[in-house]
């Protein structure tokens, strides 16, 4: 009875945060940055990704209160490559159609002017705390680069941020661990009953809540150490599987790039009507990419600001490279394995009815058999799952300590923990539909600091890349 009630509120404040405006102001800050930063993202890709992915196994030091870049963006895209790239996807695709990649690809095009500047701001606003602990994000930035005027907006956001912690960062990611492992236990035991279920989910919860506090509690240096191990693993993993189903039906790739074209314009002729709004498509690929790379929220920013490197604009860079890897790599992959492996057998996707996790197990058991995929689907889930859960619990604490100070961080790190409990034994579409609107209140105000401190992030930009200019022609 409650849980109906706090579902029927969240819907309408859901309905009213994420309309028209929400998503013309998401999309709209990227453009703006886009357009000041004269498409950075794409002029500089070549550069993002040398300074990035070309340093992956470069030796990086960092000192006390602080991590490695890597270690930096590893904790953000361990915060980032959640459930929102396999269950996310799937539900964009059943509800939104096809057409829904499209408008995905173009939140992630812009998206990745969004990340570069939050990540920049970032480092150029953060400040040590008592414990000599790099802090930074949303909250600084706005505080330390609007004014201390402005610091009931630093605030709104961390309230915002240190709840969705609990919704996007905790209950959807360990109800979603649960639900794959309880379909794996189904696959490999017919019998298997609901009421059972729950005793698995309990016991998972606690188990999982033993393994968050494990990590989070030993401090920001063992969270960096744990994600720069599991990121790279968990999205190997994954990435290898999704390529195997691609190429096995290798033969329908045109037409599912035809369905994706189309159904972004004109959903009712891909979906058998079962999709007939536009409007539609377009907020599912929006709502999924935000969800799933975070450009925008303000989350990630947090996770940078940690990091040893000095320079705003080179820790910027990693905010390209995670979107890049998140929604374009990661989200697509998960998209073409799912429609190529319908188009191929003939699977349905019930196109109009929230998708599940088991349609990502079904797309890889065209290939490695049900159970194998099952299996896949359920590893990828609890590793992106669990990577998540890490993740939030530092941005959740952050805010909480620039809220009511560093002495609040140990209690919202054990409520936290606890919560990982509640997230496994509470209704999957609830834990949903709560993450979804407390996404869009925490990105309002973050937007409104980005784009109002955009001529900082332009003139970054500029200085660094004439600072390197000068060095090399010195040099020559």
């Amino acid at each position: 009875m409650i849980a109906d009630k706090v579902a029927q509120i969240n819907g309408l404040i859901n309905g009213v945060v994420w309309g028209p405006p929400m998503l013309i102001l998401l999309v709209g800050a990227g453009i703006v940055l886009t357009v000041m930063t004269k498409g950075f993202q794409f002029r500089k890709f070549g550069y993002a990704m040398k300074n990035t992915l070309g340093k992956v196994f470069k030796k990086q030091k960092a000192g006390e209160g602080e991590i490695t870049p890597f270690q930096a963006m590893s904790t953000a895209l361990a915060g980032t490559v959640g459930t929102g790239n396999i269950a996310g996807i799937t539900t964009a695709i059943t509800l939104g159609g096809a057409g829904s990649i499209f408008w995905l690809w173009i939140t992630a095009l812009i998206g990745m002017a969004t990340k570069y500047s939050e990540v920049m701001l970032a480092v150029k606003y953060r400040e040590r705390n008592q414990y000599g602990d790099w802090v930074g994000g949303p909250m600084y930035y706005i505080k330390n680069g609007l004014g201390k005027n402005w610091k009931w907006l630093a605030i709104i956001f961390s309230v915002f941020a240190a709840l969705a912690a609990f919704g996007i960062g905790n209950a959807t990611q360990v109800g979603n661990i649960t639900s794959s492992i309880g379909n794996v236990v189904r696959a490999f035991n017919p019998t298997f009953t609901d009421e059972s279920a729950k005793t698995l989910n309990l016991v998972l919860g606690i188990v999982l809540a033993i393994l968050v506090g494990v990590v989070i509690l030993g401090g920001v240096k063992r969270l960096g150490n744990v994600t720069e191990k599991l990121v790279p693993l968990m999205a190997v993993v994954y990435i290898i599987a999704c390529i195997v189903v691609l190429i096995y039906h290798a033969g329908t790739l045109g037409e599912v790039f035809h369905d994706i074209f189309v159904g972004a314009f004109s959903p009712e002729g891909v979906t058998g009507g079962a999709v007939g709004s536009v409007m539609m498509v377009v907020m599912w690929g929006v709502k999924r990419g935000v969800f799933s790379n975070e450009a925008g929220l303000g989350s990630a920013p947090i996770a940078h600001a940690t990091t040893s490197e000095t320079d705003p604009v080179k820790q910027g860079l990693y905010g390209i490279f995670e979107v890049f890897m998140d929604t374009i790599l990661i989200c697509t992959l998960t998209g073409l394995a799912l429609l190529c492996a319908a188009k191929g057998t003939g699977m349905d996707l019930n196109y109009g009815v929230e998708g599940n996790t088991g349609l990502n197990a079904a797309a890889l058991g065209t290939v490695f058999g049900d159970r194998a995929g099952t299996l896949i689907i359920a590893i990828g889930l609890t590793l992106f799952a669990f990577s998540t859960v890490l993740g939030w619990s530092l941005y959740g604490s952050r805010c909480c300590e620039f809220i009511f100070g560093p002495k609040a961080i140990k209690p919202y790190q054990i409520i936290f923990i606890l919560f990982v409990i509640v997230g496994a034994t509470m209704p999957l579409d609830l834990a949903w539909a709560i993450a979804d609107t407390l996404n869009g209140l925490m990105a309002i105000p973050n937007l409104i600091a980005v784009i109002l401190l955009s001529p900082v992030v332009v003139r970054l930009t500029k200085e660094h890349f004439a600072k390197k200019n000068a060095i090399e022609d010195k040099e020559e």
